[in-house]
């Protein structure tokens, strides 16, 4: 490949094995572990559902007995498999059975690997297939009736409420959005437990539930027939139930999902050690169901300046293209995130967005990059701020992003009316066509402003990978290699739920779904 930007490809190659050797790393810590939301995760692969009298989900108060017990590091399969041998009862009556206290999971006698596989398969087997089925249902639909071109049109609904957030998601779907955000409500990634059924109170966004995946993506899929051009579901698979949303996800068939490896980490203060666990099986997850994953880079430049700290989002896309990697997914489904948030006021800012987007895309060439809108320099004044976002959307074209998360002139005024996305959409497809191929006519000047500006960015997530490959990832998350935020690895929420896997623990999902 050829660099618009002089790039040197050898020192990519080489920054990107360095981040490679600093996922394998996190990855032998992973494989050694698991935690309670992975288990509650493989509850749910095996069909258990429902909440007991006092609406606590079954998967907890599964996970919870054998927790308690001192058995996590066992697994839930083996245990509930035991069960299922010897008491001829599916997992979901056995779950049943636990909530009335009237079955101790943890008392049954210990069956051999093959016993418990064949138990177990027949459950493993029913949502493997109900996964490949989404995933193939979403690909036939696009192969007969299309979707959107890239960059693709993403923006939020956040009503709290399922069934408005409907109204409006397919009020933006008939304006032109061909991904659909669901936010999530305010803190949810902060509950050890998923919430149940439909749900119609939220704060700054809606609860993610399965049944709320359900009714969106059955509403979505009825805008996309009527419209010809089949519309994405995005929702959040972080937090401390980032595998279990990952899971509901793909058996409901979402299309995209908010999966970061650090972001919890730096921004919700959730133990890194469970975070890198469960992001693990996430990404298996994801990968399998052919999900997009977006990762979370763009809030750096939150808490960070984005003119001084550009490097340390360079240097988080790498990790985690890593970590994917060893998820099994590909590149095709990386939705690294970026993000245009340099100050309004700094001279050449324009030149130096333009120089981070293109070197972005050429260093990840095959991935749907998420480009982040302008946030932390918006002011309420909605006539700059549609500029600031057509200057976005000008270098999200101009170098070939594949998500473009739309920016709303009303940014730091209000969730967004319907009106404002309509505005949102309309200035995004207004540019995008008049500037459609703007980056093949265009070069850069040599050793100019902006191929200055972007190598100089690649030597600094260089020499900050070679630094955290030094480290270690946990101990420069300790301290503060990323967005300015210091994390300790035995702090933060949720490690209680992190433990050694036994010589007896199985889950068979991960090496099913990494084929």
């Amino acid at each position: 490949m050829n660099s618009k930007l002089g790039l040197d490809f050898q020192k990519v190659a080489k920054a990107k094995q360095t981040a490679q050797h600093i996922a394998v790393e996190v990855q032998k810590f992973a494989d050694n572990c698991t935690t309670v939301a992975v288990e509650r995760t493989l509850c749910r692969l095996m069909s258990i559902d429902g909440v007991d009298e006092n609406q606590v989900p079954l998967p907890n108060v599964v996970v919870n007995a054998i927790h308690e017990s001192g058995r996590l590091s066992d697994g839930v399969l083996v245990l509930l498999g035991n069960a299922m041998i010897a008491t001829n009862l599916s997992p979901q009556a056995i779950a049943e059975k636990i909530a009335n206290e009237n079955l101790d999971i943890t008392t049954f006698k210990s069956q051999s690997q093959t016993d418990l596989q064949n138990v177990l398969q027949p459950y493993v087997n029913t949502a493997i297939e109900r996964i490949r089925n989404n995933r193939k249902r979403r690909e036939d639909t696009i192969s007969k009736i299309g979707e959107g071109a890239k960059p693709y049109l993403y923006v939020i609904v956040a009503t709290g409420n399922i069934y408005e957030d409907v109204v409006q998601a397919q009020a933006a779907a008939r304006q032109g959005a061909d991904i659909i955000a669901v936010i999530r409500t305010t803190g949810q990634s902060l509950l050890d437990y998923v919430p149940y059924g439909a749900t119609t109170e939220g704060f700054g966004g809606t609860y993610a539930t399965q049944e709320n995946f359900r009714i969106m993506r059955k509403a979505l899929d009825d805008v996309g027939l009527e419209i010809g051009r089949y519309i994405r579901l995005c929702n959040y698979c972080s937090g401390l139930c980032m595998p279990e949303i990952a899971a509901m996800g793909a058996l409901e068939g979402l299309d995209v999902m908010l999966n970061d490896a650090l972001y919890g980490i730096l921004f919700r203060d959730i133990n890194m050690q469970r975070t890198l666990v469960d992001q693990y099986f996430s990404r298996v997850i994801n990968g399998f169901a052919g999900v997009i994953i977006n990762t979370g880079e763009d809030n750096y430049l939150t808490t960070a300046d984005a003119f001084e700290e550009a490097h340390t989002v360079l240097a988080s896309d790498l990790i985690n293209e890593q970590l994917a990697l060893l998820a099994g997914i590909p590149e095709e489904q990386m939705g690294l995130g970026h993000a245009f948030e340099m100050d309004p006021e700094l001279k050449n800012g324009f030149l130096y967005e333009l120089a981070q987007a293109q070197m972005t895309r050429e260093i990840f060439p095959k991935a749907p990059l998420k480009y982040m809108p302008p946030t932390k320099f918006m002011t309420g004044n909605v006539f700059k701020g549609q500029i600031q976002n057509a200057l976005f959307n000008q270098i999200s074209i101009w170098t070939g992003q594949g998500i473009q998360l739309l920016g709303m002139l009303t940014e730091a005024v209000h969730t967004p009316f319907m009106s404002d996305r309509f505005l949102a959409i309309e200035n995004a497809k207004y540019i995008f066509n008049n500037m459609h191929n703007l980056g093949d006519e265009v070069e850069f000047k040599p050793n100019g402003i902006i191929q200055k500006r972007a190598q100089e960015v690649l030597e600094k997530a260089s020499q900050l990978l070679e630094k955290i490959e030094k480290e270690g990832l946990m101990s420069a998350l300790e301290k503060g290699f990323f967005g300015n935020i210091k994390r300790p690895k035995t702090g933060g929420k949720g490690l209680a739920g992190v433990s050694q896997k036994s010589e007896v623990y199985i889950n068979p999902f991960i090496n099913l779904m990494k084929k």
